[in-house]
């Protein structure tokens, strides 16, 4: 199986651990504390490691904030709240003093106040938002509550209710609590789990929907599947709750959001990791929250594009991962970028990413860089601290947890100016002006200046300018919408009045939107006034037959486009309309459409993921080896929804290119949905012909759900548990009568092959294993496993670059010249060499962790674990003794 130098999986969990140390200047008098030497940091930066509660039994910590006397408060994910003095920096002992705060009159082991996702002082008071199913243990269910010292005894005895929540709350629940800008009020950030409450006022028009004609098909595994629009939403609300006003929605689960100096609001929301490969996947990324925002997020496969006008584009598209905190650096005694930077942590890869934001027209544009980084490093929580520094802490889920201080060891400038509403563009000051008309009733101002900007060319404004047009009642607005000559203000006019008209008054937008001469629009017109047509057939179904004649004619001619993100709204709607050629026409494109070159370009690439995570490199690993094109499996799930339109010789393309998809490897839940645009197709078949193209399009292949490939070999059935040398040997000793077959399955399903060679089968990226019982003893072999760092072999090592810009990459150096390293970064796809210049390096390093991951034959149990054994010292020879007396391994 796995051995010394076997570069087994490319992805090291702890890689970063070793990145670290070239991070943090060592005392050459003390050995530095293993916890503060994994982290990676910016020069002139240092950390120290505060405090773990794990070693008091206190829990995982994932929320905090300082008190108005700078102590911390900090909260166990599932337990109580504690408060922290922490000693100042550099002190001899970093050792906090730490309470439990007991709220209201509770003896343990019940908890008055905790379970907390997000905490904030302010007002007095402590703001805490609970993520919980009220039980005996702590009767408050998911909810935001204040607690308040009213006696002034310096503890917590009156618990308030702010608002209770419903939905399926956790950990796609509400979760953070950030003060306003004006320090008068408070904003939230709840995830798509969560329902929307009752509120006093709506920046984004309460009238949202699906709103998405994409044949439709939930998640195949469940994951959200009850979960409709607005998905999730951000809230501003009074210090006593009576008056709640939501700003934003359409995220997946951000888990904070944070105030620049001049206003701006923004948040780094999550992915879907299961869709990916998926063309409606959507990375993790820095989204812009602006008064009346929608970003789009839909269960399943109706996720919508970026492109859509009626929601907006993220600021950054960051990469897979799971998000966490957000801040800004405002107040820290940092240099000036790092003042004015964006913060946003990554629970999953254990990054800590640094933003520069420019403002551009009525946005912002992002560089990025790495600023901490460690593995494993859960991220949960941070804070700029009174006296400049970043705290953070990782935890979660139960995992270890761990209190950090960082701070900046040198001079820094002070009195640096802070951005102001003066210094932004003009663009950036329109807006905010539309976005005063978010709030009123009735205005002829508004309308005016709304329509005025329905024409834009910054999106945000133009975006802002519809929203203020939908504040407006529709009766002030209809017929001028309807009588628009300027084809841009008239898509955006139709979208408005799409949204707010009874079902049923689709024709005469149909109608005035076919007049636009399609040919003299630019690609975005043209995408906005695709869209346009799609949510007036969504809202307010066909139109009669002649008018859906003349509106397949109108768009028909223009199909295919020779652009993906075109096709893919042309093929949609033909298709929907029951177009003759629809079918013909998006069949000759899936068979050959190509992803453009930067498609969901994110500036983390997966493959630098790979070494970062042990639970989710493999998986990434093991997709990018045979990505899905995204292209052909839009249109795929498109003609999985046509019912008219196909022929004996169209069923056969199409149901030979659904089972040549099987081959793809997407994210958990690809094959399911693969097999669910099948299945919808094939309710489109005579029904006899039913059997025929069942078997055509890979039925056999998949496993009686249609969520996963059927397995043709034996699968562990553990239960497994976290092996050491010390353990495994003594059950290792006498392997006489193992299961040839069941070894070679475990060899297998601990993943073995995919990097090494047994008897000519397997990977070439680690080494041959056919002689490895010739060579070494059960304890080498065992100890090679379980502690691959132990010995790592030159030929197999890991390479460490660190860039110049910000963050690194690892991987299997296999060449290099004058200009370029030459990296293997991914075990299931060796061949894939990525090209890195010398110039952009600042370090090269050798990793001291092996890329083989430990603990992969943790889903073992002794005779698994045996036979597994038994395999390695044969070498799949079913003559060597560890065979003999077993009739089985005759096989």
């Amino acid at each position: 199986m796995i051995f010394k130098s076997f570069l087994k999986k490319l992805f090291l969990s702890a890689v970063v651990l070793s990145i670290a140390v070239s991070c943090a200047k060592k005392e050459e008098d003390a050995p530095l504390d293993p916890k503060v030497s994994k982290l990676k940091l910016p020069e002139g930066f240092k950390a120290e490691h505060i405090y773990s509660p794990g070693d008091l039994d206190q829990g995982s910590w994932v929320a905090m904030t300082f008190d108005d006397k700078n102590r911390l408060i900090t909260a166990d994910q599932y337990g109580f709240l504690y408060r922290l003095d922490i000693p100042e920096i550099g002190s001899d002992s970093l050792a906090p003093k730490i309470e439990k705060l007991i709220i209201g009159n509770v003896a343990e082991p019940q908890v008055g106040m905790g379970y907390a996702q997000g905490l904030l002082y302010a007002f007095n008071s402590i703001y805490v938002m609970v993520n919980h199913n009220g039980n005996e243990t702590f009767k408050e269910s998911t909810g935001l509550y204040r607690i308040q010292d009213l006696d002034g005894d310096d503890q917590y005895e009156t618990v308030t209710t702010i608002k209770l929540f419903t939905g399926q709350p956790g950990e796609h629940g509400p979760h953070s609590i950030k003060l306003s800008p004006d320090g008068k009020s408070l904003y939230m950030v709840a995830g798509n789990h969560v329902d929307v409450p009752e509120m006093d006022a709506y920046r984004l028009p309460r009238v949202w929907n699906e709103d998405n004609l994409f044949p439709e098909i939930k998640d195949p595994r469940g994951h959200a599947n009850s979960r409709m629009a607005p998905g999730g939403w951000v809230a501003n609300f009074s210090p006593d709750g009576s008056y709640f006003e939501l700003i934003s929605a359409g995220y997946r689960n951000p888990f904070d959001i944070a105030f620049n100096e001049a206003g701006d609001l923004f948040t780094y929301d999550s992915d879907m990791e299961w869709d990916f490969g998926m063309p409606w996947y959507r990375p993790t990324r820095i989204c812009h929250v602006t008064s009346g925002s929608e970003y789009g997020w839909r269960t399943g496969n109706q996720k919508w594009s970026p492109l859509y006008p009626d929601n907006l584009p993220a600021t950054l598209n960051i990469g897979q991962g799971s998000p966490t905190n957000v801040m800004f650096g405002t107040g820290a005694n940092f240099p000036e970028k790092y003042q004015k930077a964006l913060y946003a942590f990554d629970w999953s890869f254990g990054i800590i990413y640094a933003f520069e934001l420019s403002p551009k027209g009525a946005t912002y544009e992002a560089k990025a860089e790495e600023f901490i980084s460690g593995s494993p490093l859960p991220l949960t929580d941070g804070i700029i601290g009174p006296d400049g520094a970043m705290y953070f802490m990782t935890g979660g889920r139960r995992l270890e947890s761990d209190l950090y201080r960082v701070y900046y060891d040198g001079e820094v400038e002070k009195n640096i100016t802070p951005l102001q509403i003066a210094d932004l563009p003009a663009e950036n000051k329109l807006r905010r002006e539309l976005e005063e008309y978010h709030k009123v009733g009735a205005s002829s101002e508004g309308l005016e200046k709304a329509w005025a900007n329905l024409d834009h060319n910054d999106r945000f404004v133009q975006y802002a300018a519809r929203i203020a047009l939908e504040h407006q009642p529709i009766d002030s607005w209809k017929v001028k919408a309807l009588e628009e000559q300027n084809p841009v203000k008239l898509t955006q006019a139709m979208i408005a009045l799409a949204r707010h008209s009874e079902k049923g008054a689709g024709t005469p937008m149909i109608q005035v939107l076919m007049g636009i001469d399609y040919s003299k629009l630019n690609e975005k017109e043209k995408q906005d006034l695709l869209r346009a047509f799609e949510l007036i057939l969504y809202r307010q179904g066909d139109p009669a037959k002649n008018v859906k004649d003349q509106l397949v004619a109108y768009l028909d001619g223009n199909f295919p486009a020779n652009n993906n993100n075109l096709d893919r709204e042309l093929s949609k709607l033909l298709v929907h309309l029951d177009a003759a050629d629809a079918v013909e026409k998006t069949l000759a494109l899936l068979e050959n459409a190509k992803d453009d070159p930067d498609y969901q370009k994110t500036f983390t690439s997966s493959s630098d993921l790979i070494m970062r995570n042990p639970q989710y490199g493999l998986d990434i690993a093991n997709m990018l080896a045979n990505v899905p094109p995204a292209q052909q499996t839009y249109l795929a799930v498109v003609l999985g929804g046509a019912e008219a339109g196909w022929t004996p010789e169209l069923h056969n393309e199409y149901f030979t290119w659904i089972q040549n998809a099987f081959k793809y490897k997407g994210g958990r839940s690809y094959v399911g949905f693969i097999d669910r645009a099948r299945k919808m197709a094939l309710t489109h078949v005579a029904q006899a012909d039913f059997d025929k193209y069942n078997e055509l399009s890979g039925a056999a292949m998949l496993t009686s759900s249609g969520n996963d490939l059927a397995e043709t070999t034996i699968q562990p059935e553990g239960p497994g548990r976290r092996w050491t040398v010390e353990e495994a040997l003594p059950i290792v000793e006498n392997l006489s009568g193992r299961d040839l077959v069941r070894g070679k399955a475990m060899y297998v399903a601990t993943l073995c092959q995919s990097c090494h060679t047994m008897k000519g089968e397997g990977g070439i990226i680690g080494p041959d294993l056919s002689q490895l019982g010739t060579r070494f003893s059960a304890k080498d072999i065992l100890n090679a496993t379980i502690n691959p760092s132990d010995e790592i072999s030159e030929q197999y090592e890991a390479t460490i670059l660190e860039l110049k810009a910000g963050g690194s990459v690892v991987g299997r150096l296999t060449n290099e010249d004058a200009g370029n390293y030459y990296v293997s970064q991914n075990p299931f796809a060796p061949d894939v060499i990525r090209t890195v210049a010398k110039a952009e390096v600042k370090s090269k390093k050798v990793s001291e962790v092996s890329t083989m991951l430990p603990g992969m034959i943790n889903r073992l149990n002794e005779e698994e674990l045996k036979d597994l054994m038994a395999y390695l010292i044969s070498g799949g020879n079913e003559n060597h003794e560890v065979y003999q007396n077993k009739a089985t391994a005759q096989k």
